[in-house]
């Protein structure tokens, strides 16, 4: 299945894109995402494990099921004063 997720702030500099489309095996959920973005894009390595993810506007773990209408976003850790 082709989800597509919507990058943030240090995540978006590191892949060089706004929103990115990628094959997750079924059943497909934010664990799985979260592998997927890893295995295609090696320099959020580092970051992977430290991103939020939101599924359909709500916060979601990696148990959450997605499919290929959610509407998806990785979020990384932020920090400032």
């Amino acid at each position: 299945m082709i989800v597509r997720v919507q990058l943030f702030a240090v995540a978006r500099e590191k892949v060089g894109a706004q929103a990115v489309d990628l094959e997750v095996s079924e059943p497909a959920t934010v664990g799985a995402l979260r592998r997927s973005l890893a295995q295609y894009f090696p320099a959020l390595g580092p970051l992977v494990g430290k991103l939020m993810f939101s599924v359909n506007a709500d916060y979601a773990d990696d148990r959450t099921p997605i499919t290929s209408a959610s509407d998806i976003a990785a979020i990384p850790p932020v920090s400032g004063g």
